[in-house]
């Protein structure tokens, strides 16, 4: 059956008027004029990719209840919860109201379905949850569970989780908001992996070597999950992040022991997962989104006694690097409202936190376009000799004011941000940095390469010469400024001499704190389908190690200026190395380690205290350290030790 143009609904069309055009014989013409008015909305609201959908939903009446699921989690906000509400009623009255198959259904029967559909919900109630923005209550109780479970179903009940974290600072705060979405629905976090009930994996995909751990350890938690008693609820094993996001289905045939799959855009519906686990099921969710940035969630802090905190602002990534796998396991670039940022930086603040860093995987091109207001602003300016992958965006609060707002906060509370790009250092960020004393003098500057040829193979959209203006410019800017950068080697074409560009780069800016990777090759990746991995591996191993060797050397020049200073440390905890130390970072981010000592009240002169985890001490630095440890295919931190007197 099928309307011609002229017939279908209008708008204002109320949905007691669809039983008198389409009769009540059946539940399911309900639900199929129901679906013409999705259709006639989608049309008139511009959803122009959705107008399709509502054909989908005209055959939902021949569909398993699970079939039907899957089908309508297919449409994108905001028409999901419409489509919700069809299919539940649908499901209600199809489980109480279809006639038998030769049509026999009594008169009592159709006069009850016609009743509720007179009182049933009218088109203007579609109209006001399509217009729901995409913030979702944060309550434990579970409004609209999916049709195949029960809200009970959703709840922890008390079940133990055992969270795991791997890989960046953005992974650390993906596993706060995983918690708190867990915690509301009822379960208990552990520490001791023999008690847990459930073990998620948060992980990372950036290289080989990191899914490698991954895979390791599955092998472990393989044996014990085939040691758990039998007394005892069935261990659920899940991967969390990029992992999942990447190798998908390939995980859970690989191993069969992984109950769940939740990609980075995922984690709001963890309970929904473990419901259908505990049914004997896998499940997995690895949509990504274009609007998810977990706004309206708090996430919780792991540990108690933390002196600082991550705060997200952004997720995803539009530059496209050629060797980069993060736009393929994040999405794409979408960023926090301003005010849901302030209203976390301010409960920070009050739980008496005194550091946060600002995290985005592009984090200087934040844009909050979130109201209308916003996008008669400029666009971009970007650093002088940089370009984009991209077309510039118009619009949206920038960086510079978000972080003129969250230094306003507290003036006691340092301020950080990580990771940023090169072209997105205005320079009214710079100003801003200079002035504010709150925001650390440390600029995270990648420049992954000190050859011209092979960043216009990464598609970095700068040279050489354009990033040593910028180091330049910043230190000019920024008196005593701290710089720390990435460098890849090995990476795709690179030459001998393009491997000794890189270190006389490392010479010529001399950075304070490094991150050295050999390159590692990923699937979806530009470079992966245009570009060759020939570089051998002993090559690159080599050249990491010299890049290393001349980083320590240009560090600790630099470095070694602080030495016979007296810097501002704040009180971290006590040394790995001594129970009769302190240690704690200074403005440039480099850990000092000091004597655990009584030091004079600066508010109470004559009152002697000990320093304790949050507090800022004057420190008097004495010499200079390194780490000695290393590891050629990791990440690795090769920042400075400064120890000092009080």
């Amino acid at each position: 059956m099928s309307l011609a143009k002229s017939q279908r609904p209008s708008k204002a069309l109320a949905f007691p008027l669809v039983e008198q055009r389409w009769g009540s014989d059946r539940p399911h013409r309900w639900l199929w004029g129901s679906c013409e008015l999705l259709r006639a909305f989608t049309r008139r609201r511009g959803h122009a990719q959705h107008s399709r959908a509502w054909m989908r939903l005209r055959t939902a009446g021949a569909m398993h209840p699970l079939q039907r699921v899957f089908r309508a989690q297919r449409l994108s906000a905001p028409l999901t919860s419409m489509c919700w509400v069809l299919l539940r009623t649908f499901r209600a009255h199809n489980s109480t109201s279809c006639p038998d198959p030769e049509g026999k259904s009594s008169e009592g029967v159709q006069k009850d379905f016609s009743s509720r559909l007179a009182t049933g919900p009218t088109f203007q109630h579609f109209l006001r949850s399509a217009s729901v923005p995409q913030e979702k209550p944060s309550s434990p109780e579970v409004e609209d569970p999916p049709p195949y479970l029960s809200g009970d179903e959703l709840l922890g009940r008390q079940r133990k989780v055992y969270l795991e974290t791997y890989g960046c600072q953005m992974n650390v705060n993906d596993t706060e908001i995983a918690w708190s979405i867990l915690q509301k629905s009822g379960y208990l976090r552990t520490s001791n992996l023999q008690e847990a009930d459930v073990i998620l994996l948060v992980t990372c995909s950036i290289r080989e070597k990191a899914e490698q751990t991954i895979w390791n350890r599955l092998h472990q938690l393989k044996v014990l999950k085939a040691k758990r008693p039998r007394s005892r609820v069935p261990l659920r094993i899940g991967i969390l992040g990029c992992m999942a996001e990447r190798l998908k289905g390939e995980i859970l045939n690989r191993e069969k022991m992984v109950d769940l799959l939740a990609g980075p855009d995922a984690y709001r519906d963890l309970p929904r997962l473990l419901a259908v686990v505990e049914s004997g099921q896998q499940a997995a969710n690895v949509l990504l989104s274009l609007d998810e940035t977990y706004a309206d969630i708090m996430p919780v802090q792991t540990s108690p006694s933390a002196t600082s905190a991550f705060v997200s602002i952004m997720r995803g990534c539009d530059n496209m690097c050629s060797y980069c796998i993060v736009p393929f396991t994040r999405g794409r670039e979408r960023s926090r409202p301003v005010a849901s940022i302030l209203d976390e930086v301010r409960k920070l603040s009050e739980q008496g936190l005194k550091e946060v860093t600002l995290l985005g995987q592009n984090v200087n091109s934040f844009r909050d376009n979130s109201e209308v207001q916003f996008s008669s602003t400029g666009s971009a300016n970007l650093s002088r000799g940089f370009t984009t992958n991209y077309k510039p965006k118009q619009g949206g609060l920038r960086f510079s004011h978000l972080l003129d707002q969250v230094s306003r906060i507290d003036p006691e509370m340092r301020i950080r941000f990580t990771s940023p790009h090169p072209k997105d250092f205005p320079d009214e960020v710079l100003q801003l940095i200079r002035e504010r004393h709150n925001i650390c003098k440390q600029i995270h500057l990648p420049a992954q390469s000190g050859s011209s040829r092979v960043l216009e193979a990464m598609r970095r959209g700068y040279s050489r010469e354009a990033y040593v203006a910028l180091v330049h410019h910043i230190r000019e800017a920024i008196p005593g400024v701290g710089l720390s950068s990435d460098f890849i080697t090995g990476f795709c074409g690179e030459t001998e001499d393009d491997h000794l560009q890189t270190v006389s780069l490392l010479r010529e800016v001399q950075y304070n704190t490094g991150f050295l990777f050999a390159y590692s090759m990923r699937q979806k990746t530009r470079a992966y389908h245009r570009l060759k991995d020939d570089v051998p591996e002993e090559v690159k191993l080599r050249r990491l190690e010299e890049l290393i060797t001349v980083f320590r050397e240009e560090a600790s020049k630099v470095n070694a200026t602080s030495v016979g200073c007296t810097q501002l440390v704040l009180v971290e905890g006590f040394s790995k190395r001594s129970t009769t130390d302190l240690c704690g970072r200074n403005d440039a981010n480099l850990k000092v380690i000091f004597p655990d000592a009584e030091v004079e009240d600066i508010t109470d002169p004559g009152l002697k205290v000990r320093a304790q985890p949050g507090d800022y001490v004057l420190v008097k630095v004495s010499c200079l350290d390194f780490p000695c440890s290393v590891h050629l295919t990791e990440a690795r931190n090769t920042t400075s030790l400064l120890s000092g007197s009080l």
